[in-house]
């Protein structure tokens, strides 16, 4: 009886050791079969995925009448309002003075807003002067620079013309001297 309480306790620990990866190996068959499973799916899903993306993009799926096209192709109106030019001195802690120039036109969507724009205009100039005049020529270098000044410039026109508003402001001549 000794023997076969051996050969029980003995044929757990042989499926263990038949279960568990071989001490050189890294991951054993299982994980490799795992990640093989975990890939195929992945790809699955991709393809798919992707499939699913291309069919959409080239219009199998609820496809664009010519009617929704030529739709798109029309743009709405946009009309500028040109603002007078606008010379400051900038900051600088050098004793040259350096100058900016710069001419401005502002994009709207609806027509009204250029009545507006019109009588609240010393109020847009001043907003103007004050805002460059602490610029320094750095705050101008580069594309970043030019961005930001737009964006400040049309956040500023935005809330001296409140509730009405304007799309974008455009730079016809920029000059610093």
């Amino acid at each position: 009886m000794a023997n076969t309480d051996t050969a029980d306790e003995q044929a757990p620990a042989e499926e263990a050791a038949a279960e568990a990866p071989e001490e050189g190996a890294k991951g054993g068959f299982k994980l490799s079969k795992k990640m093989l499973m975990i890939a195929g799916g992945v790809g699955v899903l991709t393809l798919i995925g992707g499939g699913a993306g291309a069919a959409y993009l080239l219009g199998w799926f609820g496809g664009d009448t010519a009617e929704d096209v030529a739709l798109e192709q029309v743009q709405a109106p946009v009309f500028y309002y040109d603002l007078p030019e606008i010379t400051v001195n900038l900051a600088n802690a050098e004793q040259r003075a350096q100058y900016l120039r710069i001419l401005v036109a502002l994009e709207m969507a609806d027509p009204e807003v250029q009545t507006i724009i019109e009588p609240n205009l010393p109020r847009i100039l001043d907003v103007f002067q004050t805002y460059l005049r602490e610029l320094r020529i750095s705050d101008l270098e580069g594309s970043a620079g030019l961005f930001r000044l737009k964006h400040e410039l049309s956040r500023r026109i935005n809330l001296a013309i409140y509730p009405a508003e304007i799309d974008a402001v455009l730079f016809r001549e920029l000059i610093v001297q």
